[in-house]
């Protein structure tokens, strides 16, 4: 079971500290992993989040302005780790076409490292222009992009002698240390069920995040998801899936707990292996604390 750590907010924070003591107390009452969202900048065309052409999702809202900050995922995770002891965490998702790919692969390594392996490193593409633009690359081809960074990282990750050839990028007898403990770390694709992200899920993933249409009906899409990528030579056995409840309230307006898990049992006989509640979570760090507790109780009840 996983929650999102909110690490953006509307307007500057006086401090980022309360969200700091979240993730310690998710980690001490047992939640299995935080998800943390990334951009590095914006643009105005905000509206085009709810464009599903262009990436977005149909009646999607984002969440800030253009000035509201974001804090880089690696960065932070790399800061929590080091007050945390257990709970696993989740980009959802890194950008990761952004970011040069022999240092990105170095940055994984490093936290992978430190943390003892805790990071799951979830990729997508995206759906903003304009921060592919402010980077200096090809928006139309972000999609390649993410597949060149991926083929970089990897092939640093578990050789001791690195080549690569691909998208312009060629090298050949480097070494790069440290490596992450188990060679690599788990890939989470996120994608519909379309020819390019089945085959970077098929590739390279151990788990699948649903985006758009294809995460609002997991019963329909996961058994598509399973024959895209076996057509492809890939187990589908092996590939988890994430999926998402929403809150539910009571008739006082309380949020209800067993309410918000009912769909829990379904979803994880259709095969979601990861299941992110949607639900926003108090200020107060001993209510949150003692909300998550009932979360984390409830969930072990439907799952074990």
């Amino acid at each position: 079971m996983s929650f999102t750590l909110r690490t953006f907010a509307a307007t500057e924070p006086e401090s980022w500290a309360p969200m700091v003591e979240l993730a310690r107390v998710a980690d001490r009452v047992g939640v299995d992993r935080l998800a943390l969202s990334d951009h590095v900048v914006f643009g105005e065309a905000l509206d085009d989040y709810a464009d599903p052409a262009k990436g977005g999702v149909a009646n999607g809202r984002q969440p800030t302005g253009p000035d509201g900050p974001w804090l880089d995922p690696l960065a932070t995770i790399a800061h929590l780790t080091a007050v945390t002891t257990r709970v696993r965490f989740c980009t959802n998702i890194l950008l990761a076409a952004l970011r040069r790919p022999v240092t990105l692969a170095n940055t994984v390594s490093t936290i992978d490292v430190l943390s003892g392996s805790r990071l799951d490193l979830g990729v997508g593409v995206g759906w903003q222009r304009a921060e592919y633009d402010a980077a200096g690359l090809d928006f139309d081809r972000r999609g390649a992009l993410l597949d060149h960074t991926l083929t970089v990282c990897t092939e640093l990750w578990a050789n001791d002698r690195a080549s690569v050839d691909s998208d312009g990028l060629r090298f050949d007898g480097i070494h790069q240390y440290p490596k992450p403990i188990a060679r690599g770390v788990p890939i989470w694709v996120s994608g519909t069920v379309q020819s390019r992200s089945m085959a970077r899920l098929a590739r390279w993933g151990s788990v699948w995040i649903p985006w758009g249409a294809d995460a609002d009906d997991l019963m329909a899409s996961i058994p598509r998801m399973r024959t895209a990528v076996g057509e492809l030579g890939r187990d589908p056995g092996d590939i988890g899936v994430v999926g998402t409840v929403a809150a539910m309230r009571d008739a006082d307006g309380a949020l209800d707990v067993a309410a918000t898990l009912a769909p829990v049992p379904a979803l994880c006989a259709a095969g979601v292996t990861d299941v992110r509640v949607l639900a926003p979570l108090p200020a107060e760090l001993d209510a949150a604390e003692d909300l998550l507790g009932a979360f984390v109780e409830r969930f072990r009840a439907l799952t074990t």
